[in-house]
């Protein structure tokens, strides 16, 4: 039976519990320790499917077709460890699956209530596979207080009485500010965040401490008194100049350790953070710098785009230099020329995205990155904006555009309504419910014999993480082909066009799945490893 992490916020939302969560499990991990993270959400949505990225960032999706919250990409980035759909539960599924339940008949007509029966839920959740690994990390959403997140607390709770002292901790983050006027930190929010936490029968074991500033001693002092933990247990979080040094500044702080102590293990082995330092260093003392355009239509919410940002600096880690993201909204190309904003760039990326909005902008983006022979990658919709692009300026098909947001007369991006899925058939149509229809999750593609992708990745199979419900018209690829751009990847049955790619470009690949989601830091994706690298020629060339 795994020990189980309970990781808890209170006083404000975005402090960062999933890094934090993350970067616990990758210190576990150093030390020898197997682990697995999982994230519980308040909110009644069913999952993050259909949530919109200004409000939820992206969705992120496992290799099993779960749509999840972001933060299993950074459970995934610092772990190694797949994600899947037994990993991220919200509300909403969990009454979905009460109601069923009751709907059946198997709670034999008794009352169905928050406690036990959701709470027994929840508790059923997290529980699922604990006797796998060592360690289980459980993250509840939002912050204490939340009146939708009681069940969830109230559940954890229960489930620390159950499994005993050695066989649970529960680590609480929270915010200390600093007030410039005062010139001083401010211990209060954290005080009142506890007492929260206490007040519901949970007694925090680890307090970590969100900071701009050092955190003195005299305040981890004052909140170990105030709070019932122990001076050594108040660690301090402060902001850092990389995400990816978060597991060597909590071990340094003794994050790890204390925890460890917790349940009473105190001759861990120390971790082997070596790896950590060689990304560290490359992500803090790179060799050089190139600028890369996002042209995309989420640019409000840094969260949009995530784990493509994330995928970015990893291939700027192993091709030893920085990688400055600017992210720019193609609804500005609709008015104006997008040579102007894009002159200087050393790669153009058009990332995945739903609905009409800025796609002209996302078409001018594609032209300019194929005329002037810069970098260009295109992820999933961006793909789609190459192909109308194409279709438009080479194949001279005025009218092409894409089903998705009207009825051209030229449909180059259409509705696919069958594809194979292991030994099954899937299907949909324009009227099928949005959330979980969309041919999501991982899907095999053969790369052509000689392509630049099957270069790239140094094999003629891979397999890849999709989530869309639009696919390039095949009735179009053979024109398309005719004028340059070429499919270098399909689906095995032959169906489906995975990958096209511009051979005589220095380098133009659209794909129509999201490399993005299986990048790490330590193993960047290949997609990104030679987009990056290409940049890196094109900078010498500007």
């Amino acid at each position: 039976m795994a020990r189980l992490i309970f990781i808890t916020g209170g006083v404000v939302s975005s402090l960062g519990k999933g890094l934090a969560s993350a970067a616990l499990g990758a210190l576990l991990q150093a030390r020898g320790y197997t682990v697995r993270l999982r994230k519980l959400d308040p909110y009644l949505n069913v999952d993050p499917g259909t949530m919109s990225p200004h409000q939820h960032g992206e969705v992120y999706v496992t290799d099993d077709g779960a749509e999840t919250d972001l933060d299993l990409g950074h459970y995934e980035r610092f772990t190694g460890v797949a994600s899947s759909k037994a990993d991220n539960i919200t509300s909403g599924r969990i009454y979905q699956q009460v109601i069923e339940k009751e709907r059946r008949g198997e709670y034999l007509g008794r009352t169905v209530q928050v406690i036990p029966h959701v709470t027994d839920m929840i508790k059923e959740f997290m529980l699922a596979g604990a006797d796998e690994v060592d360690f289980l990390l459980c993250e509840i959403g939002g912050t204490v207080g939340d009146i939708e997140g009681l069940p969830f607390f109230e559940a954890i709770r229960q489930l620390g009485n159950e499994l005993g002292r050695e066989n649970h901790a529960f680590v609480h983050l929270t915010l200390v500010p600093y007030l410039e006027a005062a010139g001083e930190l401010k211990t209060k929010p954290t005080q009142h965040s506890v007492k929260e936490l206490r007040a519901i029968g949970i007694q925090p074991d680890i307090l970590l401490c969100r900071s701009e500033k050092p955190l003195p001693e005299d305040d981890r002092r004052k909140i170990g008194l105030f709070c019932n933990v122990p001076k050594e247990r108040v660690i301090p979080a402060l902001d850092l100049p990389s995400i990816y040094r978060a597991p060597i500044a909590y071990h340094e702080v003794g994050f790890d350790t204390e925890l460890l102590k917790v349940f009473g293990i105190h001759d861990a082995p120390q971790p082997d953070l070596t790896k950590w330092d060689w990304v560290v260093g490359r992500v803090t003392n790179p060799e050089g710098e190139v600028r890369i355009a996002v042209v995309g239509k989420y640019m409000q919410v840094k969260d949009s785009y995530k784990s493509l940002n994330e995928a970015l600096t990893h291939g700027g880690i192993v091709n030893n230099v920085r990688v400055r993201i600017e992210m720019i909204d193609s609804t500005i190309f609709e008015h104006a020329d997008a040579a102007p904003f894009l002159e200087g760039f050393h790669g153009v990326l058009v990332p995945g995205g739903f609905g009409e909005r800025g796609v002209e902008g996302k078409i001018e983006a594609v032209r300019f990155a194929r005329e002037r022979k810069v970098p260009f990658f295109g992820i999933c919709y961006g793909l789609h904006m190459a192909v109308i692009e194409a279709a438009r300026d080479l194949v001279h098909l005025e009218d092409a555009n894409t089903s998705e947001n009207s009825h051209p007369k030229h449909p180059v991006i259409a509705l696919m309504t069958e594809w194979i899925k292991g030994n099954r058939v899937e299907t949909r149509t324009e009227t099928t419910d949005l959330g979980g229809t969309m041919r999501v999750g991982a899907y095999p593609a053969v790369l052509t014999a000689g392509s630049h992708v099957e270069e790239v990745y140094g094999s003629n199979t891979i397999s890849e993480r999709h989530r869309h419900r639009y696919e390039v018209n095949v009735n179009y690829v053979q024109q398309l082909s005719e004028c340059g751009l070429v499919v270098s990847g399909w689906s095995p049955d032959g169906r489906l066009p995975e990958i096209m790619e511009i051979p005589n470009h220095p380098w133009f690949i659209g794909v129509q799945f999201h490399p993005e989601l299986k990048s790490r830091p330590f193993a960047p994706h290949p997609l990104f490893k030679s987009f990056i690298a290409a940049a890196v020629q094109q900078s010498r060339l500007v």
